[in-house]
Formats: C-alpha cells, sequence, structure tokens
C-alpha cells in the first residue's frame, strides 16, 4: 500500500487554513478594540484641551497607523486563506510601519547626533526601497513570478 502525499498533507493544510483564519478573526478584534481606544483618546484630547500639543496629536497619529497595520495583515491573513497573492499587501504594510516609525522618530530615543542621523538614513533608505518595491510589483509583470 502506498501512502499519497498529497492526501497525507490535506489534514495539515485544512488545519492551516482555519488556524490563518483564527487569527484574522482574532486580529479584527483587536481592530475593534483599538478603534474605541482610539474614540476615547480622541475624546480625551478635546476635553483636557491637548489637542493643540503635538506630542498627544502625533501620538493619536501612532494609534492610527498601527491600526492601518492591523487592517494590512487582516488583508494579507485573509488573501492567504483564500490562496490569493499576498507580497503587495505585505509590502504597504511593510510602508506604514515605517512610515509609523518615521512619524513617532524622537531625537531623544538615540543615544547621540550621529546615531539619530544613522537611523534616520536607514529609515530613509528603507522606506525609499519598499516604495520602489511596491511600485514595481503594480508595475513589472514577470511570467511565472511567486506571490509570497
Amino acid at each position: 500500500m502506498r501512502l499519497d502525499l498529497d492526501e497525507a498533507a490535506d489534514p495539515a493544510a485544512r488545519a492551516m487554513e482555519w488556524l490563518v483564519l483564527s487569527a484574522a478573526y482574532f486580529l479584527l478584534l483587536l481592530f475593534l478594540i483599538g478603534v474605541f481606544d482610539l474614540f476615547v483618546s480622541l475624546y480625551r484630547l478635546l476635553v483636557t484641551g491637548s489637542f493643540t500639543d503635538p506630542a498627544e496629536v502625533v501620538g493619536l497619529l501612532d494609534s492610527v497607523l498601527l491600526l492601518l497595520i492591523l487592517v494590512e495583515v487582516h488583508r494579507t491573513l485573509v488573501a492567504y486563506a483564500r490562496g490569493q497573492p499576498v507580497l503587495r499587501i505585505v509590502v504597504s504594510a511593510a510602508i506604514i510601519a515605517v512610515s509609523r516609525r518615521v512619524i513617532s522618530f524622537r531625537l531623544e530615543d538615540y543615544g547621540g547626533g550621529n546615531e539619530a542621523l544613522l537611523a534616520a538614513g536607514a529609515l530613509g533608505i528603507l522606506i525609499l526601497t519598499l516604495t520602489v518595491g511596491y511600485f514595481l510589483l503594480d508595475r513589472v509583470s514577470v511570467p511565472g513570478r511567486l506571490e509570497l
């Protein structure tokens, strides 16, 4: 009796699909909690009058970008479960994540000017590379290209 590998792998593949979908629903729950927290934070800013404080506004923007990252990761999981290409979604999530880091960049987080300059340069190169990659994913058609 010969064992068919495809048949033997089917239960593991189905289990993985269920786990991916479970993670997608968990991210949906996190997103809903995050939206509620965002509205509470916005209300707090308006009531206390600190909506003019740049640090508070950046913190609020940081929360919005984190929610966008959750949306992109959720889209990635759903696309993966459906067997659709996910590379473009992953790159867009990475752009949002790096942009979030750039927006919340503070010189005080680094030991000195050289360290801060190196970090800023690395973030700039990273966001430029990701943006060019995203652009190329839309423009270049490579036969047999694998989507991750």
